[in-house]
């Protein structure tokens, strides 16, 4: 739940005004469904290959995903993931995906950076993607692949962990169509705000208290980590190289150790994040900077 409401919020907070969004994949439909908390989405467009799972799976997590698939802000289209990016028209403020694991045959294309071109092509001017890597049934081989091929798309790219206490699990990584500020007080203004009191909720509800609760889960830039990715190979659509390190690295349990070998890299990002004084000290606080 919590990795599914950043996946959601973290793109819609950081976008200054984000009015239309695509959805790769609905599975329970809490990640589609975090947008229609925020009062500036005006479309969400979820794209799901199989047909079932927002007709019948959806409608089991109806009070987590506030009944995302019958609101009328909601279009759904049934549709291959590569097929649907490749052929529209429309261009949208905020695209996220959320595959299922890149070893599951077929699912390395929604990971290849021929994907992720295609992905930034359908971004507005300033528009921002989201992309759920997990760390847990991987190794760090299929990590590195995961985090290389998207900051190739996404050279200044973020990663930001969901974390079980103070453990790696999955990360989320934020890639953006443009030069990406965040201005923390702001932000912070903007959850206090009676706008966004349902959405402030919803981050309450998987222990986000406040916006730097949100930024805290911050694991480092594109630049910070690329001594780790020096030897990481990209996935291609010629090669689907990470199908196979996936599949590979599938019974393993190592993401204590990945999450750790990030951390190693991560510097306070003073061109990304804009605060007070005051703020500026209390996010490194948190994050042990």
């Amino acid at each position: 739940m919590r990795l599914q409401r950043m996946l959601g919020n973290i793109p819609a907070l950081v976008h200054p005004k984000p009015r239309s969004v695509l959805v790769v994949g609905c599975g329970a439909g809490v990640t589609a469904g975090s947008f229609l908390l925020q009062p500036e989405v005006e479309r969400i467009v979820i794209c799901e290959i199989e047909p079932l799972i927002p007709r019948v799976v959806a409608d089991y997590f109806a009070q987590e995903n506030y009944d995302v698939v019958k609101d009328p802000k909601v279009q759904i289209v049934y549709d291959d993931a590569r097929h649907f990016i490749l052929t529209t028209h429309e261009k949208f403020d905020v695209i996220t995906s959320d595959p299922i694991h890149p070893w599951v045959k077929g699912a390395a294309t929604l990971y290849t950076r021929e994907y992720f071109d295609l992905c930034k092509q359908r971004l507005n001017p300033g528009g921002v993607i989201t992309q759920w890597v997990p760390l847990y049934e991987s190794d760090d081989a299929t990590v590195k692949s995961e985090l290389a091929t998207f900051f190739e798309t996404f050279p200044e790219g973020t990663v930001w962990s969901n974390d079980v206490e103070g453990l790696g699990y999955d990360v989320v990584l934020l890639g953006q169509n443009g030069p990406l500020t965040i201005d923390v007080d702001q932000l912070d203004a903007r959850l206090s705000s009676t706008s966004h009191f349902k959405v402030a909720y919803s981050l309450q509800e998987v222990g986000f208290n406040s916006a730097l609760d949100l930024l805290a889960t911050y694991a480092g830039t594109a630049g910070d980590l690329k001594p780790w990715l020096a030897d990481a190979q990209i996935n291609r659509d010629r090669n689907l190289r990470l199908q196979y390190l996936a599949g590979m690295a599938a019974s393993q349990h190592g993401e204590s150790s990945i999450y750790r070998q990030m951390l190693i890299y991560r510097k306070y990002p003073d061109k990304l994040f804009f605060a007070t004084d005051a703020s500026r000290r209390e996010l490194k606080r948190k994050l042990g900077l």
